[in-house]
């Protein structure tokens, strides 16, 4: 499953999009990038007038170890929609030391800065994407599952040509294999891959190449920019395919 909607979608916007891209390199949940984004909406609509002060009133709640989880989140998404230029240094001072519970609200908030200031200064568009797996150099991390055919176990042999096939092809089209982990009946691999490729062909070419030496891999895969799937979510995927391929026959 290829996920074909969304991922049509988002590449018919990236071909039809002008701009500068800024992706997220973050690993960070999905539910908590809505948290911030919806806050961080509700303290732009306030509209509030520039304000040359607001660094030095937002600092204490940042340094102050008795600061609550939510006096934090509040200061650090003020500074990140100040467009000044010390709230960016001092957001980028403060993401190398924050602490687990704030950390990612914190990435965040660098990440919004940041763009907030290259909007200012620039005449170019910025565009923000922001995945749960993040990414790196114009690059978006994607995490695909694999099964076997009819969830027969790999013989060597095919194990072999999975792992050949995929190195030799993957990086071909400028991506980057960060985990290939062949299992006993399926395959995973994290991947990271240009902004604007069709990740589509890219797979199934593979696929089929592997499939020349017999039919092995089957002919659908799951792919995912959301999170690396947990062991109980790959055997569900797996139970399912192994009764659509029994319905089948």
């Amino acid at each position: 499953m290829m996920q074909k909607n969304i991922f049509s979608q988002f590449q018919e916007f990236l071909k039809e999009t002008d701009g500068d891209f800024h992706i997220l390199e973050q690993r960070i949940p999905v539910e908590m990038q809505m948290e911030y984004f919806t806050y961080s909406d509700q303290l732009r609509k306030l509209a509030l007038p520039p304000d040359e002060a607001l660094c030095d009133r937002m600092l204490p709640d940042l340094q102050n170890p008795d600061s609550s989880l939510e006096e934090k989140r509040h200061a650090l998404s003020m500074l990140a929609i100040s467009k000044e230029v010390k709230a960016y240094r001092i957001l980028e001072e403060y993401v190398c030391s924050a602490e687990p519970e704030i950390a990612d609200w914190a990435s965040m908030a660098l990440n919004e800065c940041r763009i907030m200031l290259e909007s200012e200064f620039s005449d170019g568009k910025q565009i923000y994407i922001s995945t749960g797996l993040g990414g790196r150099d114009n690059k978006l991390r994607f995490f695909v599952l694999f099964s076997s055919s009819g969830g027969k176990p790999f013989l060597d042999y095919q194990k072999e040509i999975i792992e050949k096939e995929f190195a030799f092809a993957i990086p071909r089209h400028g991506c980057e294999i960060e985990r290939l982990t062949v299992r006993e009946r399926h395959v995973e691999m994290v991947f990271l891959a240009p902004i604007r490729l069709n990740i589509k062909p890219v797979i199934y070419g593979v696929m089929d190449e592997c499939n020349r030496y017999g039919d092995f891999l089957s002919n659908s895969c799951t792919v995912t920019n959301v999170k690396e799937l947990s062991e109980e979510e790959i055997s569900g995927i797996l139970k399912e395919n192994e009764n659509r391929h029994q319905a089948g026959h």
